[in-house]
């Protein structure tokens, strides 16, 4: 049987107060305005690569990509530094393709092959909307193997398709439309009970012997009568996080798998559904090999570390909902494909050069050492994962930025190395020499129709 031989999952820093938009209680997780569901899903990936075998597929899922027609998993490949060969899809329209990548990706683990499946979105509703105050953004990572190496596996599933105007969007339109709830929930709630029926008669699995029931759905009241109908105990419905981060989107029903899976016991067995347009259903059971399965951060960890106190219209003006005058620097110049592509991993990967003769570090990367002389005796090192920390630093405030100062730091890194940076998800009045950092993969700006992503560093979480 195919299944999850490592999983990472990524809640952003920020946090936006409903009670701030007049919305009730709780937050929702904000992506900053640096990032997108292309770098929060690299973030998940990193996490989920940690120590996992190469993969000979890349999926990536959103609803939210930064490329309309571009292969935004492109971008994730070379971020993470995955081998040339292999394949790379895109899947998005739909918030259930999420747990459809994680099907597709099992699919290949049974075809004897490995697949890295990646699910990332920024939602963005109309201010004052359901959807601005119930969503969130987020990402998660599974890498899918065979059996022997897995922490879970999958036992059963089942799959509908059903055509209904339920939520939808143009490709012109800016927010997501929505029909009357009660329409969407008496329509899908039997295909729900049906698919939940098919896949744990796949499994061969009672209602009752399931450790966790994940029940994802872009419309909330369709999935309200599921655990009435199959007789589960409160304690087996998982928290669908609308508190502490909001829905995610595409990467929601995989955002609570990973945190299913950060504390499940092994013969443990969950329930995951993801509902938009008919159902997927997914029966999982927990193997003895889960803690090597595990990643860094656990989901709850992901969301202890925030800052609650973004204002609204900072927020507005992040998502280019609030006209805002902007800084008086003339504007962006596009990044050129000829440099990018000749540095593609020096830009995207963060890989350095390591001097053999006296290991002296390089970023970015040279041919000549500059401490001992030596010259074409590099050998390439990977800085993305490396602990670094502020040698100095100072505020811009008048730089290009949504989000002035800009904090300009020069970075220190373990085992020699240093670059010049930008700081984020950082309080600039909080910064000070030697505070200790880690690298992320962020958009630094978008040029004329082209994002120019590169790394930065943030205080570490």
């Amino acid at each position: 049987m195919p299944g999850i031989v490592r999983y990472g999952s990524y809640v952003p820093f920020f946090r936006l107060s409903r009670k701030a938009i007049g919305a009730g209680k709780g937050e929702r997780a904000i992506a900053s305005f640096d990032e997108d569901s292309v770098s929060m899903a690299v973030e998940a990936g990193r996490e989920a690569l940690r120590g996992a075998p190469n993969v000979d597929a890349l999926l990536f899922a959103t609803t939210s990509p930064p490329y309309a027609e571009k292969l935004n998993g492109a971008t994730v490949h070379a971020a993470l530094q995955l081998s040339g060969k292999v394949r790379s899809l895109d899947l998005g329209s739909s918030s259930r393709m999420g747990l459809g990548a994680l099907l597709a990706g099992l699919d290949v683990a049974a075809a004897g092959k490995r697949a890295l499946v990646c699910a990332g979105d920024v939602v963005v509703g109309a201010p004052g909307g359901g959807r601005e105050t119930a969503s969130g953004d987020g990402a998660a990572a599974f890498v899918t193997g065979p059996d022997s190496e897995s922490g879970a596996v999958l036992i059963g599933s089942a799959s509908s398709t059903t055509e209904i105007l339920d939520v939808w969007r143009l490709p012109e339109d800016r927010f997501a439309k929505s029909w009357e709830e009660r329409f969407g929930a008496d329509t899908l709630a039997p295909v729900v009970a049906d698919t939940c029926a098919r896949a744990l008669a796949d499994a061969k699995v009672q209602p009752s012997e399931l450790a966790s029931v994940i029940a994802d759905a872009a419309n909330a009241r369709a999935v309200a009568g599921l655990g009435k109908g199959l007789k589960l105990r409160p304690e087996q419905l998982a928290d669908p996080l609308g508190e502490s981060v909001g829905r995610t989107g595409v990467a929601h029903s995989l955002l609570q798998l990973a945190r299913a899976l950060d504390a499940a016991k092994p013969g443990d067995r969950i329930l995951v559904l993801s509902l938009a347009d008919g159902c997927d259903a997914a029966v999982f059971e927990v193997t003895s090999r889960i803690a090597g399965a595990r990643p860094k951060h656990s989901v709850d960890a992901w969301i202890a570390s925030k800052r609650g106190d973004i204002a609204y219209n900072s927020y507005l003006k992040w998502r280019g909902i609030l006209p805002f005058e902007p800084p008086r620097r003339p504007d962006p110049e596009r990044p050129a494909a000829p440099p990018m592509a000749r540095h593609t991993s020096w830009k995207l990967g963060f890989v350095g050069s390591r001097c053999a003769a006296c290991g002296t570090g390089h970023l970015p990367p040279q041919r000549v050492c500059v401490k001992c002389g030596a010259v074409d005796q590099m050998r390439d090192d990977d800085f993305a994962e490396k602990r670094c920390k502020i040698a100095t630093y100072t505020l811009d405030y008048l730089a290009y930025s949504l989000n002035p100062p800009t904090v300009a730091g020069v970075i220190d890194y373990e085992g020699g190395g240093r670059v010049t940076c930008e700081v984020t998800d950082v309080d600039p009045a909080a910064v000070k020499i030697g505070d200790e950092l880690e690298m992320t993969f962020r958009r630094l700006y978008t040029g004329q129709g082209v994002h120019n992503y590169f790394w930065k560093a943030r205080p570490r979480r």
